[in-house]
């Protein structure tokens, strides 16, 4: 046996715990519900039925839920691409007094759990008449803690950047933001898609803000309505919250194995220099 074989032997295996329950999420959404905990957990439904797809959108608005959460990480996305990148630009080019010490003081907000900052939030946004509405979830994650995250993975994707790749664009009358805009943004793909990576999955994922700024169920985002599958009793309707959460996972495998490699190599950047 090749050592080649032995690593993506070993790589399968380390992948089980992983897979795995994915693979149950999946399979069992199209089981009937007495199977679904069945011991031991089979891998292949013997029967199969899509009823509990119907159920999904029966229950309440998913498809307005899908589209609510769908809209918001893509303006999430955007907004924060943009704040980010600038800011991270600036931090790596510009050179002012006390520069370091604001970079700090941005890196802090990593060190605040949202759950600290969520009562002053909502007290701001009734004052701004914004509770359920979708505002906090855009206005929070782009000015919150995800971008400042995006801002230093971006200044150090520019950090790296040779100067000299600007040298040409700034003889030729371009100003700082045109370096930017024509010189540094074009080259820092790698970055822009890791950065667009994270802050999609957060926004998608995003659970604690939707339950505190939306009350109302046509405008709740995925993770909240996926809470509100349940029978006549009250309990959990197991195959119908599985269905709905593997309509869920789609996008976000989707974006992952779609923009994978460059979110590899943004990563990578972040460490070269700095």
């Amino acid at each position: 046996m090749s050592r080649k074989t032995a690593l993506y032997g070993l790589l399968c295996v380390l992948a089980i715990p992983f897979v795995f329950p994915t693979w149950w999420m999946a399979t069992s959404s199209i089981k009937p519900v007495a199977d679904v905990f069945k011991f031991p957990p089979s891998l292949i439904p013997t029967h199969v039925d899509f009823s509990a797809y119907r159920q999904v959108f029966q229950a309440q608005p998913f498809a307005q839920q899908y589209l609510n959460s769908m809209y918001i990480a893509v303006l999430c996305t955007i907004g924060t691409l943009v704040v980010s990148s600038m800011a991270g630009y600036a931090f790596a080019r510009i050179r002012f007094r006390g520069q370091n010490a604001l970079f700090v003081l941005v890196l802090t907000g990593l060190l605040v759990p949202s759950e600290v900052t969520i009562v002053p939030l909502f007290q701001m946004f009734q004052r701004w008449h914004m509770i359920d509405t979708h505002w906090p979830l855009i206005l929070v994650p782009i000015f919150g803690a995800p971008s400042v995250l995006a801002t230093f993975i971006m200044r150090q994707f520019f950090i790296a950047l040779p100067p000299e790749l600007e040298e040409a664009g700034r003889m030729d009358g371009l100003g700082r933001f045109g370096l930017y805009w024509r010189v540094a943004l074009p080259l820092s793909r790698p970055a822009l898609g890791a950065v667009s990576i994270f802050t999609f999955l957060h926004s998608w994922n995003l659970y604690l803000e939707p339950i505190v700024f939306l009350s109302t169920p046509s405008k709740f985002t995925l993770p909240q309505a996926l809470t509100q599958f349940v029978d006549a009793y009250g309990g959990p309707a197991w195959n119908v919250q599985l269905s709905a959460a593997t309509l869920t996972a789609i996008p976000v495998l989707a974006v992952f194995v779609v923009a994978q490699r460059q979110f590899v190599e943004g990563l990578a950047h972040t460490g070269l220099k700095g």
